[in-house]
């Protein structure tokens, strides 16, 4: 009972979400003698859960849970776009004019995140860079 109140009183630990560098399988265990689930995307966002020697368990923006080499991990940060349109703009508000849409599944780069306002800074693979409501990405 007294490391369940410590682990209460503990801070809560912030969210740390990685992209991939490659593509990279992920695994059902943390050894490549483990069943191969599927191939994950270079530069997708993951959460990592837990991260052991050489190996993490990561999240998907699916939800799904598994496990991948931690050397195929990068600190730039990626976001996923999970709405049916995207709509980024120029500035961090409804009213700002459109800069593009990106459809679901679209990856963009995070340029900055802006804590508490609702929004994100993100930059498109073709370079255009704008704002997009945290409600229509994963991995912020």
């Amino acid at each position: 009972l007294a490391s369940l109140a410590l682990a209460l009183a503990m801070p809560a630990q912030a969210l740390d979400y990685r992209s991939l560098v490659e593509p990279t399988t992920m695994y059902d265990a943390p050894s490549q003698k483990g069943t191969p689930l599927f191939v994950i995307a270079r530069q997708t966002p993951v959460e990592v859960v837990v991260a052991l020697e050489g190996w993490v368990k990561v999240r998907d923006a699916g939800g799904g849970i598994a496990w991948i080499e931690k050397r195929t991990l990068s600190d730039k940060r990626t976001l996923l776009v999970t709405a049916a349109r995207a709509e980024v703009r120029n500035a961090p508000d409804a009213n700002a004019p459109l800069v593009f849409e990106a459809e679901k599944d679209v990856v963009l780069e995070l340029v900055e995140s802006l804590p508490g306002s609702g929004w994100a800074k993100v930059r498109h693979r073709d370079g255009q860079v704008g704002y997009v409501r945290a409600g229509q990405i994963w991995g912020l």
